[in-house]
């Protein structure tokens, strides 16, 4: 059976993820604000370095695995963090590095959220794309707009988007029960 990892569906559950990290690393607390609030694969958010944050007010890319440019804003919350984050680094470091001073890599963020993510009791397979599809689940549930989600992925339907992100089977029958005319 393939091994399907999920998104955090639970707010309060990806505030204690965020918590935790927190009292254990920064870095990794600012690595997985950057994940939920970007969409950005993990292999893109590895890439970045410390000068293709600062002082901007969007964050642009070539997505390494589709080759395809991306450009969005840098949010609020995400704004705050970084700043502070990376305050006395200079523009040629690597945003996320390892005691060693070397890239991160995806192998050591996959133990570090699935460690996290089993200590606080989220019942979910947890990945490194876990991050990008919690993205995608809360800003489904927040704007409703797959059209625009389907966008922000790069896919190529709306039901690819869909499934990608969660929406079971189990709320496609909660919103029958729901709904009436």
């Amino acid at each position: 059976m393939k091994y399907i990892v999920e998104p955090i569906r639970d707010k309060e559950q990806i505030y204690q993820v965020e918590n935790y990290l927190g009292s254990k690393s920064n870095r990794n607390r600012v690595l997985f604000i950057l994940g939920i609030n970007s969409g950005l694969r993990v292999s893109d958010i590895l890439s970045l370095n410390v000068g293709d944050v600062r002082c901007k007010t969007h964050i642009e890319i070539c997505e390494r695995k589709t080759g395809k440019l991306k450009r969005f804003p840098i949010n609020k919350r995400l704004e705050n963090e970084l700043k502070k984050y990376i305050r006395n680094k200079p523009d040629s470091q690597p945003l996320f590095s390892s005691r060693k001073h070397i890239r991160l890599d995806r192998s050591q963020v996959y133990r570090i959220l699935n460690e996290t993510c089993e200590a606080v009791g989220v019942d979910a397979n947890i990945g490194t794309h876990s991050m990008r599809k919690t993205f995608g689940y809360h800003h489904y549930k927040q704007f409703r707009d797959v059209a625009m989600l389907q966008k922000i992925f790069n896919h190529s339907s709306p039901d690819i988007t869909l499934r990608y992100i969660g929406i079971d089977q189990d709320e496609i029958d909660n919103s029958y029960f729901m709904f009436e005319i």
